[in-house]
């Protein structure tokens, strides 16, 4: 193996963390953290060492898709509570799809009131690197989405055919992932697109003076895309604006909820495959706020809305679509497994969970083809 690789195995023992470990606590789902442990290292404790005898293993990995888990919630400004999501969509995978199950690189390292590394001064910096590393003058990162980008980019770097599955966290995390993404497809010279399932159209400049968050990921990450249009929307349903605003400002293409069901799935599907067509495009990844499903189907997120897409009017487009292009890169967000705005107790958190589950295995199935 290179020493590219040694330094970036180094880079995930130092930056992540085992499977499930992404929120730091000593008590709070310890019955959830000892089922995944058990099922994924045959043992609950004392798993560390065997995590990073795990990380040896990825060159040889044949399959395409590793997952890494963001616990993080500091970009969401809503309902927290999406910190969970790594953790308990992996119990679900495994319990429900455990032939999806692909190779996990684990959680990064969160501090969990940290966004961005630009938006700390050095002293802050310091003392966060001498809690997660025990160095005042590292050279990681200490912010979550920081820390993603930086573990991403090495990714690509050593394993270019290979994608990351992102488990999020709020919908900010998908900024470093699709950025990483996007970069490294750029240097390759292929042409993509991101396809984003969202009840909102996370089209904001800024929110409330910060401009990496939840409701503002989408626009940053367009100038890495070959043309704004290649940001192709699905399911908004909850804005201050109407469709023609979000499209003739920032050049985006959508699909909202009511068009889905007036001209139904298949229809808005062949739209999106010809448009894709047209502009050459190569691969997609594809982002997938659990939001823009019915509240019915995914009232455990920090933003739920009603009148969205079925589960199935959702597995109908992805389906469609990857006959066409492969998907080499997603991520699923925005599930809160705590958080209950339906007030019906464990049921919202287990149907949510069973839905972003079945759409995750479909999502790491076509990654890993």
């Amino acid at each position: 193996m290179s020493s590219n690789w040694q330094s970036y195995k180094e880079k995930l023992a130092n930056c992540l963390c085992p499977p499930g470990d992404g929120v730091f606590t000593v008590n709070t789902a310890k019955e959830r953290k000892s089922a995944l442990r058990e099922k994924q290292f045959g043992q609950a404790d004392d798993i560390h060492p065997l995590w990073l005898e795990s990380l040896d293993k990825l060159p040889d990995d044949a399959r395409k898709a590793a997952i890494l888990g963001i616990s993080s919630d500091c970009g969401g400004g809503i309902l927290r509570g999406a910190n969970w999501g790594p953790l308990f969509l992996r119990s679900t995978l495994l319990e429900n799809h455990p032939e999806s199950m692909t190779f996990d690189l684990g959680d990064v390292r969160v501090i969990p009131h940290l966004l961005h590394d630009k938006y700390l001064n050095p002293e802050t910096i310091s003392r966060c690197q001498n809690a997660l590393y025990q160095q005042q003058a590292s050279e990681y990162h200490v912010s979550p989405l920081s820390i993603t980008e930086d573990v991403c980019d090495g990714f690509y770097a050593n394993f270019p055919d290979k994608g990351i599955f992102g488990i999020g966290g709020d919908h900010s995390i998908s900024y470093p992932l699709t950025k990483s993404y996007l970069k490294a497809k750029r240097a390759e010279g292929k042409r993509t697109a991101i396809i984003h399932f969202d009840a909102h159209t996370d089209l904001l400049v800024e929110r409330l003076g910060i401009d990496l968050c939840f409701g503002s990921w989408c626009t940053h990450i367009l100038e890495f895309l070959p043309a704004p249009h290649h940001l192709i929307q699905f399911g908004i349903r909850s804005s201050g604006k109407n469709k023609e605003h979000w499209e003739s400002t920032f050049g985006v293409k959508q699909h909202w909820a009511h068009e889905i069901r007036e001209k139904g799935a298949d229809a808005i599907a062949d739209e999106v495959i010809a448009q894709l067509k047209q502009d050459a495009v190569d691969e997609l990844y594809v982002s997938f706020d659990i939001d823009a499903l019915d509240a019915e189907y995914a009232s455990a997120t920090g933003t739920p809305e009603s009148g969205g897409l079925t589960p199935d009017e959702a597995m109908i487009i992805l389906t469609k679509l990857n006959e066409h292009f492969p998907i080499t890169g997603a991520d699923m967000m925005e599930i809160a497994p705590f958080t209950d705005s339906s007030l019906e107790g464990k049921s919202s958190s287990e149907t949510t969970l069973k839905e972003g589950a079945k759409l995750s295995a479909f999502l790491l199935n076509a990654m890993n083809k």
